[in-house]
């Protein structure tokens, strides 16, 4: 997980940020008011970092964009989805797209690496992600364009920067305060010696 914080991180930290990271995600997501159902989208066995009240479905596909299209069809009801790669999102934000989602519309917000944290969508909108490429600068425009080619009009959710590199992690550390991921880089650096 996240091979371009290294260096400056280890291997093992940059696992273990990740792993903050999505214990953060999770926290905004169980916070977050108006969700049926919390739903995590796995490949492989959930660890303790799991909290009560989530399902756990497979996931399924061969590239991201089959996955998610497969998580969406699976989950078979509207739903709002949020990547791991942003701890600074906040309950408040999930429950602006889970609003959008349940009043029958769309719901999506970039990244501002050009991909997206963000897609609500209804059962039937998952073919929205055929053959979007992913992992791009243009991701996020791309989809985002698919989205309206189907006749769909998503409200727009703020844009978040998403961790990729060193810096994304410092920047979002900053937005993040109190966050196990802020902790967690804060500690990595005093232990590195490396400028936050």
């Amino acid at each position: 997980m996240k091979t371009r914080l290294t260096p400056p991180l280890e291997p093992e930290q940059a696992a273990a940020l990740a792993r903050a990271a999505l214990t953060d995600t999770l926290a905004a997501v169980a916070a977050a008011r108006g969700a049926a159902r919390r739903v995590v989208v796995l490949d492989g066995q959930p660890g303790p970092w799991l909290p009560p009240g989530f399902e756990v479905i497979p996931q399924r596909g061969d590239g991201l964009d089959e996955r998610l299209a497969a998580a969406f069809e699976d989950v078979g009801a509207p739903a709002f989805l949020v990547g791991m790669d942003t701890p600074q999102v906040t309950p408040s934000l999930i429950e602006q797209g889970l609003r959008t989602v349940r009043g029958g519309g769309t719901a999506f917000g970039t990244a501002l690496d050009g991909g997206f944290w963000c897609i609500g969508l209804q059962p039937g909108d998952h073919p929205v992600f055929d053959g979007v490429p992913m992992s791009t600068e243009r991701t996020g425009a791309v989809q985002l364009a698919r989205m309206r080619a189907r006749g769909l009009t998503p409200a727009i959710l703020k844009p978040l920067r998403d961790v990729d590199t060193y810096e994304d992690a410092v920047a979002v550390a900053r937005e993040a305060h109190g966050s196990h991921f802020a902790a967690l880089l804060a500690e990595f650096a005093l232990e590195e010696e490396i400028a936050v």
